[in-house]
């Protein structure tokens, strides 16, 4: 695959790590331009993109959601890709995300199979990810085996399409499930995810753990 792919990076203060992903993948022949997305101009983040000369977003509502969604909505490649700021994404997983492409619409990272995994997983956060990737595929029928994994590439016109409305990190089960209900393909490849860099998960464990499991219950019988 030769397109261009628009790199999509929420970073809310995170200036112990942007400088060394944005290092890493500058220098990527398959990214187009790279988007970094803070939620306000006194962020962190703010002047290590502009010292990379990154189009810097300054996103009009507050969440991680939000930065996705208007990430997406100012990409200018044909495809984008979810790419988080403390370093856990590794690059070199781009050109296989992106030659997926050619077979299906999103595709989506997944930790937890046997070429798979983790060094940045809590017991928490493994158990909680694999209970909600469990009722995800027996209530909402998504064929995902790491449903809070975000590592996706998809085309930048499609993941439009699906008019996501979660600002949150509620996101994570609304795209699979508007996928899957707008009938656009997709598929999962073995990713490993590397420790963060620097600084702590933004996840709150008990709070979003209720409202992901709200979300499914939302769309259930769509």
């Amino acid at each position: 695959m030769t397109k261009k792919i628009s790199l999509i990076i929420p970073a809310k203060n995170e200036v112990e790590s942007l400088e060394a992903v944005l290092s890493e993948v500058m220098e990527n022949k398959l990214i187009g331009e790279i988007i970094v997305i803070v939620d306000n101009e006194q962020d962190t983040s703010v002047p290590i993109a502009k010292k990379f000369n990154c189009n810097l977003i300054v996103q009009k509502k507050n969440g991680y959601g939000a930065a996705i969604i208007e990430g997406f909505k100012n990409a200018n490649n044909e495809f984008g890709c979810i790419f988080n700021a403390d370093f856990s994404f590794d690059p070199k997983y781009l050109k296989e995300l992106a030659e997926e492409t050619v077979k299906n619409d999103f595709i989506f990272g997944t930790r937890y199979n046997e070429r798979s995994g983790s060094d940045d997983d809590t017991i928490i956060t493994f158990v909680g990810n694999k209970i909600f990737s469990f009722i995800t595929n027996k209530i909402l029928k998504i064929k995902l085996t790491d449903i809070l994994f975000t590592y996706v590439l998809c085309n930048v016109e499609k993941f439009n399409k699906l008019n996501l409305k979660n600002n949150d990190f509620k996101l994570c089960i609304e795209l699979p499930a508007k996928v899957k209900q707008n009938n656009f393909s997709y598929s999962e490849i073995p990713i490993f995810e590397r420790k963060r860099h620097a600084g702590k998960k933004k996840v709150n464990v008990l709070k979003d753990g209720f409202l992901i499991l709200v979300e499914i219950i939302k769309n259930f019988g769509k």
